[in-house]
């Protein structure tokens, strides 16, 4: 085994290690990292939540030996920090152990980061290896390195489709207040799952008019992302779920500002750059993911202004041959999941 594919083994390891933390850990990115000595390794860790201790911390408190860290490789797939936030600068403990080398995934384009722990631990003649599988460490903290670089939540479109390319039937008033399904239960409860590892979730005005949806986890267990309503002109019914004050929800509005119970209307002024205002609020408020559900006036706004990042088509088994037709977008085929007699498709923004 050449030198590059070992640094390649651990690094992935480093990235398993990470991933089973998402959803726990924003605002911080999933960290994973493993101590070798004598290819073998000795300890390893990661960060399981925003506040607690980076992977490198844990990594390192796993050692049962800790005079072998002065004869290590740490590994981990995003380059320690080096400043002092919820918990003190990794590279310094690194450079504190006296560990000799370092192997890192990516560089942290973080502005707090951002190439200063790997400087700090070459000067203190530390030798530190960069980009060791960079594509896929990128990959893995999409969400949270869109959020830095591009200034916005990372963007994900969602919906549910027939066989024929329907999104909804034609409905009347009275058939209002339940939604149309599509799907089996097995795709819905991958939906909620889904929703459980992102910051927030988005619908218009006539997807609570039509479906009355409460954007909650009922499928699944986990972390509660914010409700988002698009409701320009204020004529949601005050009885519908999403209003119920359960849980935080924003409604974006271009009438008024207020607050009551976990319910906020917040004004935007500009009906032209709705979409563009909104993930300017969020993120004020620190959202590195969106889900936009829907319906198609609303997704087909995001695709129209090319402001999307992922997209998960749902494919039921049904027909509808009239009603909404599904949104379009140009995109590749990332991956795609059966449910059963549902399937899901995940397209990439080519951009």
């Amino acid at each position: 085994m050449n030198h590059l594919s070992v640094h390649q083994q651990y690094m992935k390891r480093c990235l398993h290690l990470a991933q089973l933390a998402e959803g726990n850990t924003s605002p911080n990115p999933m960290v994973g990292s493993v101590i070798v000595h004598k290819n073998k390794i000795i300890g390893e860790g990661y960060h399981l939540q925003a506040g607690q201790p980076h992977a490198e911390v844990n990594a390192i408190q796993n050692v049962q030996d800790p005079s072998l860290l002065s004869h290590s490789t740490l590994y981990v797939n995003l380059e320690p920090c080096a400043h002092y936030g919820k918990t003190p600068p990794c590279s310094l403990l690194i450079i504190e152990k006296k560990i000799p080398r370092v192997v890192i995934g990516c560089v942290d384009s973080y502005s707090e980061v951002a190439g200063k722990g790997i400087e700090m631990m070459q000067k203190a003649g530390i030798e530190v290896i960069v980009n060791i599988l960079e594509q896929e460490s990128r990959e893995l903290n999409r969400r949270f390195f869109t959020f830095h670089e591009k200034k916005r939540p990372y963007i994900i479109l969602k919906w549910a489709q027939t066989l024929d390319g329907f999104i909804d039937i034609d409905r009347s008033q009275t058939d209002y207040g339940q939604p149309t399904w599509i799907t089996n239960e097995w795709a819905r409860r991958a939906v909620h799952q889904q929703r459980s590892t992102e910051g927030a979730i988005l619908v218009g005005t006539n997807t609570i008019i039509k479906d009355n949806p409460s954007l909650t986890l009922r499928d699944w267990t986990g972390k509660q992302p914010l409700r988002l309503v698009i409701d320009k002109d204020c004529i949601i019914p005050a009885q519908a779920h999403v209003l119920d004050g359960q849980h935080n929800t924003v409604v974006y509005n271009t009438q008024i500002n207020s607050t009551l119970n976990k319910v906020e209307h917040h004004c935007l002024e500009n009906q032209e750059t709705l979409n563009e205002q909104i993930l300017i609020d969020l993120h004020r408020r620190g959202i590195q993911s969106l889900i936009v559900e829907g319906g198609r006036s609303t997704l087909a706004s995001f695709i129209d202004q090319n402001i999307w990042d992922e997209a998960h088509v749902y494919i039921g088994d049904q027909w509808f041959f009239k009603g909404t037709k599904a949104p379009e977008l140009q995109g590749f085929l990332k991956s795609r999941d059966e449910f059963g007699t549902s399937k899901r498709f995940v397209y990439r923004n080519k951009l």
